[in-house]
């Protein structure tokens, strides 16, 4: 089922179970999905991969999401991904935590497929149009326009 310019989504989970079962979700959703099963092999391979998002645990055993959402967002070539995160910790300080950290969305455990899927394709779509919008900024530019925040 992968197609090429099909969507990259990376999940980042370190339970082998649960990775499994996300990863098996989105490919049937015609994504392409590069399973990573800690946060160190996620921060390893994410520049070589690509991924339009990321998806990750929080509860994670040698970095946590947050962290590895701090270190996503300390990196230029990877600050721009959406990150959603799993969590079993459904509180008002976890989601503002999250927030804090660049956190783009959140998806309660237990996984819900089509939750999984609509948040994943509303960060898809947010994501097309902010590549769509820097594409005619480029354009104008490239014909002596300019655009200015007037503020």
């Amino acid at each position: 089922m992968k197609q090429q310019g099909s969507p990259r989504i990376m999940v980042v989970d370190d339970d082998p179970d649960s990775l499994a079962i996300l990863v098996r979700y989105l490919r049937r959703e015609g994504l392409v999905v590069i399973p990573a099963s800690s946060a160190t092999d996620c921060l390893a391979s994410v520049k070589q991969c690509r991924p339009d998002v990321i998806i990750m645990d929080l509860m994670m055993p040698e970095m946590d999401g947050f962290t590895l959402c701090r270190a996503l967002r300390a990196d230029p070539s990877t600050t721009e991904i959406p990150v959603i995160m799993l969590t079993a910790r459904n509180d008002i300080e976890a989601r503002a935590e999250g927030i804090e950290v660049g956190i783009s969305d959140f998806i309660a455990k237990p996984v819900v497929r089509r939750e999984l899927s609509e948040k994943v394709h509303a960060q898809l779509r947010m994501l097309a149009a902010d590549r769509a919008n820097f594409a005619t900024l480029d354009q104008l530019s490239r014909h002596g326009l300019s655009w200015r925040n007037k503020s």
